[in-house]
């Protein structure tokens, strides 16, 4: 027992099984190095070696044996549960992220879809518009989705200075003749300002010219506020009355080629007037654009003249007070024909002789009304007509391609298909009806209350327009401008610069524009019932009211001025 006691190697390791298990600054351990044998003396080495390895075993455990043994149970990989709960919770912190990617990256796409304007597309014959909220359809409005998209924005800018230059210090004048009908009038001093703009040159009132269809001799202080248009100009061209007066022979410049320009291309892009027309005026310095119809471009212009000529149409040229206030009293009778207040419809009836006559087309009529067609035409258009003989086969291709009037009684049943009652209120714009009475009995039967602007007022109400034809033209103008809904039923000037009009005030107004290649083609099948035609009418017209769609490639500035007038709203 007591050499037990007294043995060094007993002794060493009875003290050196503690010292491992415990921290290295123990008392043990500092006791056992001061006393130690030799053999003692390598163990501070050994330690460091056992040591050294225990750091390498360390090393490659798993994170959670560092932990305090507190928290090492919930970490341990024995548990399966905590182990399949972490797999887990990676996936779904996985998936969270991709989602959020997904979200960041179509965040702008969403935020403009959701605040796209309303704009439909044209794809091949089909318009294409935008799927808003659901609402009832009406026979009397645009959807509300498409009126809060657009806004108008040709309106005159003011400026504390202008910055036209004085007349004498422009590159010259030019002056027009304003041919035509009020339309196409109204058209050609549109593009007489723009131009004037295009050149810096002072524009001269235009003149408006008597054609042989109006036989007209009106002028422009007859039928516009010329004042106003001045004056609403000022800031953009240098407008003045008359010609100036160091230009002695005035007539001159009425016959004499050499004053004339006379080699404008239609639809003349802005470069060609200003490499051929504006030289010629700065060395005359009064130059006459003739002729002057359709001279003038559309997407070939700088975005600031189709705006200029906006400007014009819509907040410039003004039709005397009287004449605005005539319309009014009619639209206003309109409106309260039933006793109450009303909608009311207004339709540009395009059947007088002179159109028939011109589309070459044929109609429904006994032989005796063909013959007389036939000799008018022949009479009027004798280098079109020929012999006659090409004319049927004409006639039949321009009714498959919608280039001919549709007939008081086709307008009836066209109307009725989309929905409109009979007791629906129409006002009709138009001449003499050809064929009279018995041609306008269809229409009248289905819509009996038909009525004109001599039946809504009194003779002595009329008499004071009677002595211009543009001022009953420019009544009518007015009166279907502020209509309700709008249909037209053949091209033209006139309802061109309505349903244009109607879309500048914001497309609340419906404008309707039948499709008269598929109408053709429905009234000509013996086999389509009634519920079958009404769908395709229905289906086909949804998108022909004056939506909102972009200018270029397929309207000109007249009939759609959105792209370059409009704003969003």
């Amino acid at each position: 027992m007591a050499e037990q006691r007294s043995s060094p190697s007993m002794g060493a390791r009875a003290v050196s099984s503690p010292v491992k298990r415990d921290d290295a600054t123990s008392p043990l351990f500092a006791g056992d190095i001061a006393g130690g044998s030799d053999e003692d003396d390598h163990r501070p080495f050994s330690r460091a070696r056992d040591r050294n390895r225990d750091r390498d075993k360390d090393s490659h455990r798993p994170f959670f044996l560092h932990l305090p043994n507190s928290l090492r149970s919930f970490f341990s990989p024995e548990d399966h549960r905590v182990s399949s709960l972490l797999s887990s919770h990676r996936i779904h912190l996985a998936l969270l992220a991709f989602l959020l990617l997904i979200g960041l990256v179509s965040l702008p796409f969403l935020w403009r879809r959701l605040n796209a304007p309303y704009l439909c597309i044209k794809e091949g014959i089909t318009l294409r518009c935008p799927k808003q909220a659901r609402e009832p359809p009406s026979l009397w409005e645009n959807p509300h989705s498409s009126t809060t998209s657009w806004k108008p924005c040709a309106e005159r800018i003011e400026k504390p200075i202008s910055d036209v230059p004085p007349e004498n210090e422009t590159n010259g004048y030019i002056f027009i003749h304003a041919e035509g009908g009020l339309n196409q009038q109204r058209i050609a001093i549109c593009n007489a300002v723009a131009v004037a703009k295009i050149l810096n040159a002072t524009l001269i009132l235009p003149v408006l010219k008597q054609d042989q269809i109006w036989k007209d001799q009106t002028k422009l202080e007859d039928i516009f506020d010329v004042d106003r248009f001045i004056e609403y100009l000022k800031d953009d061209v240098r407008i003045v009355r008359d010609i100036p007066d160091w230009f002695t022979d005035k007539a001159e410049l009425f016959t004499s080629i050499r004053r004339t320009v006379k080699n404008i291309p239609k639809y003349a892009p802005a470069q060609f007037y200003i490499d051929n027309v504006l030289p010629r005026i700065k060395e005359k310095k009064i130059m006459a654009l003739k002729p002057f119809v359709d001279r003038l471009g559309y997407d070939n212009v700088p975005p600031e003249i189709n705006r200029l000529r906006c400007r014009v149409n819509y907040h410039a040229l003004k039709f005397l007070p009287a004449i605005e206030e005539m319309s009014d009293l009619l639209a206003a009778r309109m409106r309260n024909r039933t006793g109450s207040p009303n909608p009311y419809m207004a339709l540009h009836l395009r059947f007088e002789k002179g159109m028939v006559g011109l589309s070459f087309c044929d109609f429904v009529g006994t032989r005796e009304e063909k013959a007389m067609m036939a000799a008018y035409r022949q009479k009027e258009w004798p280098r079109r007509y020929k012999n006659g003989s090409h004319l049927w086969q004409l006639a039949l291709q321009k009714r498959k391609e919608g280039r001919c009037p549709l007939e008081p009684g086709e307008v009836a049943v066209v109307l009725r298909a989309m929905g409109y009652p009979k007791e629906t209120q129409i006002y009709v714009a138009s001449g003499q009806v050809y064929g009279g009475q018995n041609r306008m009995a269809p229409l009248r039967n289905m819509f009996p209350n038909l009525v004109t602007k001599e039946e809504l007022a009194s003779k002595d109400e009329l008499n004071g327009f009677r002595k211009h034809v543009t001022s009953l033209a420019a009544l009518d103008f007015l009166v279907c401008l502020k209509s309700d809904v709008f249909v037209m039923t053949h091209g033209g000037n006139f309802a061109k610069l309505i349903i244009g009009a109607r879309r500048y005030m914001g497309h609340r107004l419906k404008s309707i524009k039948p499709d008269k290649g598929l109408m053709s083609k429905s009234f000509g099948d013996p086999y389509l019932g009634w519920a079958s035609f009404v769908e395709d009418v229905m289906i086909t017209h949804q998108t022909r009211t004056g939506l909102p769609e972009d200018t270029f490639p397929n309207f000109d500035l007249w009939e759609n001025p959105l792209t370059p007038c409009m704003c969003r709203a």
